[in-house]
């Protein structure tokens, strides 16, 4: 029976679960070198979930490292059973398991409803889907370069003299004004390629964008060498001119197994029609400049993310400049969670799109900042004097809640989950206002598990239908 109703309660029950497959597992690493090897991190991890759950309710981080140590115990089980004895084995196979709904029932029953949101309906695939994104939050939480020591001592510079220079430009009142024009793209480089059959391009060129000159954090931008070629993945139709959709992927994306995995060729390019160009964002996969794609990308260096986030609308709009050179005037937008706010921001900025398509999209990078960022590390931010409010004025120059959307309300789309805790439903939700409530589809899930409601591809397929298969593309 699903229920809809959320249970504020001090002595949760799920918290028993975690603890007893913590405890499981801390016991089989008694059992030698290989068992202490393999249950010691499951067991931690477990049972400090499960007793945090039961003492201390409500914590964000709780159920997200109680999940991934549910991930961890669950794979382990299957892999260490020959060592453990198949009852006991079973036995931490199925506590584990258990442990991965109970961070998803947790999660789902102690989070505040949103107003303008439907609420979650409490059900084992729900928790299923929350407990996937929640032990996403609990990696992400361990691999994220938060900015400590001198580092933050110089964001906490950066960004003050960064406030005074883009006051005095008059960049925070007018954000369209820091994203300059940028020159055509004549001639990129085009390589033939394949991916599980289908046939692609991979188009690259040389970026040529630099930060303004007074930016903080210019040089240092400037200085990531392989992010300075631009590159797409680009699928299109021989013959006449067909309508083009710009697919923007997500955070820690890049490549093409991942990303045209992310936005189905066989749908978009075969079915439906369309060409498409996938861009890879800044910091990402071939121009990643760490150790993973995406690294220096809302990882604690707010200078680094805007510097990126304006490279992608130069990149891009370079990129529609070489489309419509070709003489198909009708593109459209279609984003993904980081690539849903590149895409708001893309459709804020540029004229002449015909549809914009937020999936899951993040909306606001200083208040995800604050979300996600560690507690201790962010109060120490604080106690500089470095604030959400900072940030977020700061951000203004490529924020898509701080400029109005140039599609029209026709064409403009959004879906969401109701209990997404990657991008919080209140995100999107500040979005959707913003957009004057465009079409939408609020689905009952997760961040990661749009593609398993049918409203979610009917929303992606009427908006495509209705504003590239006929007539020119409207503008404001």
């Amino acid at each position: 029976m699903l229920r809809s109703m959320f249970e504020q309660r001090r002595w949760p029950r799920e918290a028993w679960i975690p603890m007893t497959a913590g405890l499981g597992w801390l016991w089989a690493a008694t059992g030698g070198a290989v068992l202490f090897a393999v249950g010691l991190l499951p067991g931690l991890l477990l049972l400090g979930g499960g007793v945090s759950t039961l003492l201390w309710p409500g914590d964000r981080r709780i159920s997200a490292f109680t999940a991934m140590g549910a991930v961890l115990g669950t794979l382990l089980a299957l892999l260490s059973w020959p060592w453990q004895g198949l009852g006991f084995g079973l036995l931490v196979l199925l506590t584990s398991a258990g442990s991965f709904l109970a961070a998803g029932f947790a999660s789902i029953r102690q989070a505040a409803h949103v107003d303008g949101v439907p609420q979650p309906e409490l059900s084992m695939r729900l928790a299923a889907e929350v407990g996937l994104d929640e032990a996403v939050l609990g990696t992400l939480q361990l691999s994220l370069d938060f900015p400590r020591g001198d580092d933050a001592a110089r964001i906490n510079r950066e960004v003050h003299a960064g406030l005074e220079i883009f006051a005095a430009q008059g960049w925070l009142e007018k954000p369209r004004d820091f994203h300059p024009q940028p020159p055509p793209l004549l001639n990129p480089s085009l390589e033939s390629k394949q991916w599980r059959g289908i046939d692609y391009e991979r188009l690259s060129f040389a970026s040529e964008y630099e930060p303004h000159a007074l930016e903080p954090g210019r040089d240092r931008y400037l200085g990531y060498a392989q992010n300075r070629t631009a590159e797409a993945w680009v699928l299109r139709h021989a013959g006449e001119p067909r309508p083009w959709l710009v697919c923007l992927h997500g955070f820690r994306m890049g490549t093409p197994g991942i990303d045209l995995r992310a936005f189905d060729p066989r749908l978009l390019h075969r079915e439906l029609g369309m060409n498409l160009l996938v861009p890879v964002l800044p910091l990402h996969g071939s121009r990643k400049v760490g150790k993973r794609s995406g690294d220096r990308f809302i990882d604690g260096d707010p200078f680094d993310t805007i510097h990126a986030e304006a490279q992608a609308m130069w990149d891009i709009r370079r990129m529609l400049q070489w489309i419509r050179a070709a003489g198909e005037p009708k593109v459209g937008v279609y984003g993904l969670s980081l690539g849903g706010y590149t895409a708001a921001l893309l459709a804020s900025i540029e004229i002449g799109l015909a549809c914009a398509i937020l999936g899951v999209p993040l909306s606001d990078m200083a208040r995800i900042f604050w979300q996600h960022g560690p507690r201790l590390d962010l109060r120490s931010l604080e106690a500089m004097g470095l604030h959400v409010g900072d940030v977020a004025r700061m951000f203004k120059v490529v924020a898509p809640l701080d400029v109005e959307p140039r599609v029209v309300l026709e064409g403009r789309a959004i879906f969401a989950g109701v209990a997404d805790r990657i991008v919080p439903a209140a995100l999107v939700r500040d979005l959707y206002e913003h957009w004057e409530r465009p079409r939408s589809v609020w689905y009952q899930g997760a961040h990661l598990t749009f593609g398993r409601d049918p409203r979610v591809a009917a929303l992606v397929r009427e908006t495509i239908e209705s504003r590239l298969s006929a007539g020119p593309p409207v503008h404001s």
